[in-house]
């Protein structure tokens, strides 16, 4: 596939789901396979931390990281090429904001949703990976279980929305023991239906 493009139109792959569900390695396998950009609105958001130690504007700040991956997103789509958009995608205003950039250079969107079954595994790849995390990256996410369920508090359920039927999402479970290589087949399996029209949700 060449740079990750399904026929004329190029792909925004958008990743969906909490932390330590295990988005950004797939996203990171994604990308690989298809050879196409891969934009972490982490990367942004790492480089804020200077601002952060001097201003409460958490949100301001967050905002700002959104606002830098929609423009580099939209320029690799004006170079033709499709890009995997790593980012929670925990409010229907962004992916709004991702089908208007989709719209704008007449890209497709397909939303693949991490969503492991397995809590405790969930658990335990959070608590793992705050441990070996670089110093300066990834400051901002919940290191701790209890930091976990008080974000999700703090959602109050704005996650869990309807993508609607012009959206094709692809729900996948991230603790199965199938394997990253057998999940990025099956989401490029389901990207190339999906292009081909054919939209609808599939849990695998």
């Amino acid at each position: 596939m060449d740079n990750g493009r399904y026929g004329e139109r190029p792909i925004i792959l958008a990743m969906k789901g909490h932390p330590g569900t295990g988005k950004s390695t797939l996203a990171q396998s994604i990308a690989k396979t298809l050879k196409c950009p891969l934009i972490d609105k982490d990367h942004f958001k790492d480089c804020t931390k200077p601002l952060q130690q001097i201003t409460k504007a958490t949100k301001l700040i967050n905002d700002l990281s959104y606002d830098a991956m929609w423009r580099v997103a939209s320029a690799q789509l004006d170079l033709g090429l499709s890009v995997v958009i790593d980012s929670p995608l925990s409010h229907r205003a962004h992916l709004d904001r991702i089908i208007e950039i989709a719209d704008r250079s007449g890209a497709r969107v397909v939303v693949v949703e991490c969503k492991p079954r397995d809590e405790a595994e969930w658990r335990r790849r959070l608590e793992q990976r705050s441990e070996l995390v670089e110093y300066g990256s990834s400051w901002h996410k919940p290191s701790t279980w209890q930091e976990m369920e008080k974000l999700l508090e703090g959602y109050e359920g704005c996650w869990d929305y309807d993508v609607g039927v012009e959206v094709p999402r692809l729900v996948v479970d991230t603790t199965c023991a199938n394997g990253v290589e057998q999940v990025v087949s099956n989401v490029l399996e389901f990207v190339s239906n999906a292009c081909g029209a054919k939209k609808e949700t599939i849990v695998h």
